[in-house]
């Protein structure tokens, strides 16, 4: 007797720890998952436990995001682990990049097919299981996120009457609402899975069940919803409060199935929760074959200009050096051409804007050697949101069919209405104004102005340096209702300051809470070197002050042209 009574007592205790186990893991709410400290398992040391919980309380918004919600059924504890321990957001958004890349059927293809299923997946999780809480959180939406749509669905939205089957022990029941859902095979798992989800409640809500009997609406009802061997007084109801399984289904003639094992049953609800296997981890020679094909290198920026509170247009710009693109000489004349895609992203994946554009290049034989040595320009202004985006630049030779690939982070800011700003500051090589009809279109168009940046900031003592800035939110006088604007230009060699000059916006016949500067310095009396201009706008009735800076550097026309480093002006 006492054999049988350790024996029982074993099987108690390990259901109670797996049960514990399982419970937890199932009732951490989803959005609090960032709080939890990844399995010791993974070996961490006490530094790296507390750069990670560091992290969580200062990740920024669409990180938490992603972390939190977007890939909280999917990600690896491992990756986890690795996630919150990066330094700076460049370094997350390429995680989140190969994050996708290692879950792709075809990491070639600019579209990912598992990311554009997995975010289908929770469009639709919300759209038919939210019951007071987003569909996403729910169970249901957990295994549908995780393994996608069941083979077979089986549901009962208003419960109702349930004939047993044998092996829960027969006879006829009423039910809460329920759904079976089975899936014919899930990697990693088995054949045949079956789950069990029911609403108790009546909310809506269903949970993940690992009990058939927690179904039953009359399993507290004395004397009713009997089983087939309580209907003939061979067995009782009572006796369904004392099995050691974890359930409370009654006694059944031939003994209980392997698929309603308690330890199958805890094995299976664990294994259908946790993240799936990642398919495709050879990760490091795809990355390695990509850097192979980049074989275009070139230079881009961004610049930001307040349209309205909630608009930012942003102007792309490209620099492709004439000598990395290849030429085929036809009649006296060196063509080349080149395909240029652009695609801008949130940190979820979803394209907010795409471009894509073809650009020729010709050159007749007298200045071909001379042209080869220069650079071609291209621009594209879009507008955007404010916001933290992905930045995709593509560039095709399509002579040679070589590539360069450019993926950045594009932090497009918020100009707020009331507080004074300041677009990017650009150093140009040509400001001009264009006709009525060419304001506001096409390539390097600002407003009324033609303004081409000069990306290399690379400018030489023949050259006017072309300064464009808007200064935004001036306050106006209440009497005049004109504004009042101070700008400072100066111009500096290190910390040695070699220009500064001074204006008004009423010298610039501008007194309106906006005022755009357009100035072209002739650079003469510099001498070559590397300075840095700084503006400075000052507001004379709020006396609020701005300034935005940028480098750039000075040679003599016949020097050669060298890299510059180039700060943008934001």
């Amino acid at each position: 007797m006492s054999k049988i009574f350790r024996t029982i007592s074993t099987y108690l205790i390990s259901f109670a720890f797996l049960a514990l186990a399982v419970s937890a893991q199932q009732s951490q709410p989803p959005q609090d998952a960032g709080a939890q400290i990844p399995p010791p398992n993974q070996k961490l040391t006490k530094d790296q436990k507390q750069k990670i919980k560091k992290t969580l309380k200062e990740l920024e918004g669409p990180y938490r995001s992603w972390l939190n919600e977007d890939v909280i059924y999917i990600i690896s504890p491992e990756e986890r682990t690795s996630f919150l321990q990066l330094e700076t957001n460049e370094e997350r958004e390429q995680f989140i990049e190969q994050f996708w890349l290692r879950r792709s059927s075809n990491p070639d293809l600019p579209d990912n097919d598992f990311k554009e299923e997995h975010y289908r997946r929770i469009a639709y999780a919300n759209e038919h299981f939210a019951s007071g809480i987003p569909g996403w959180k729910t169970d249901r939406g957990r295994i549908y996120i995780i393994w996608g749509k069941p083979d077979e669905i089986e549901a009962h939205p208003t419960g109702g009457t349930y004939d047993r089957p044998q092996d829960e022990g027969g006879g006829s029941t009423t039910t809460y609402p329920w759904e079976t859902w089975r899936y014919r095979y899930l990697e990693g798992i088995q054949e045949n899975v079956v789950l069990e989800f029911v609403d108790p409640s009546g909310s809506g809500e269903y949970h993940l069940t690992m009990d058939p009997s927690e179904k039953d609406a009359l399993l507290h009802v004395p004397n009713a919803g009997l089983s087939d061997l309580e209907s003939m007084g061979l067995a009782s109801k009572a006796d369904r409060f004392s099995r050691s399984d974890g359930t409370y289904l009654p006694t059944t003639m031939g003994g209980t199935p392997a698929s309603l094992n308690e330890f199958t049953r805890l094995e299976l609800y664990a294994k259908v929760q946790r993240p799936p296997d990642v398919k495709y981890k050879d990760l490091e020679a795809l990355v390695t074959s990509r850097m192979v094909r980049d074989q275009i290198h070139f230079s881009y920026r961004t610049d930001f200009m307040k349209v309205t509170s909630d608009t930012v247009l942003v102007p792309v710009t490209v620099q492709i050096p004439n000598h990395q693109l290849q030429f085929k000489s036809k009649d006296g004349v060196h063509s080349a051409s080149m395909n240029i895609f652009g695609r801008v992203s949130t940190l979820t994946g979803r394209t907010v804007q795409t471009f894509e554009d073809s650009v020729s290049k010709d050159f007749p034989d007298s200045l071909f050697q001379q042209s080869v040595k220069l650079s071609s320009i291209y621009q594209k202004a879009l507008p955007l949101r404010p916001g933290l985006y992905r930045l995709d630049l593509v560039i095709k030779d399509v002579e040679s069919g070589n590539v360069g690939v450019v993926n950045a982070r594009l932090a497009v800011p918020r100009y707020e209405d009331e507080k004074l700003d300041a677009s990017s500051l650009i150093l140009a090589d040509q400001i001009e104004h264009v006709p009525a009809k060419q304001i506001g279109t096409g390539q390097f168009v600002l407003g009324s102005s033609k303004v081409r940046p000069r990306l290399d900031g690379d400018f030489t003592t023949a050259d006017k340096l072309g300064i464009y800035l808007q200064v935004y939110n001036l306050k106006p006088d209440e009497k005049t209702h004109k504004s009042n604007a101070t700008f400072v230009y100066t111009v500096k060699k290190g910390n040695q300051q070699v220009m500064q000059f001074k204006e008004t916006s009423e010298d610039m016949k501008q007194t309106g809470d906006q005022v755009t500067i357009e100035r072209l310095l002739p650079l003469a009396t510099l001498a070559p070197g590397k300075y840095t201009l700084e503006v400075s706008a000052t507001d004379t009735l709020s006396q609020a002050s701005i300034s935005r800076t940028a480098d750039f550097s000075i040679r003599n026309p016949l020097e050669p042209k060298t890299a510059a480093n180039v700060t943008p002006g934001r």
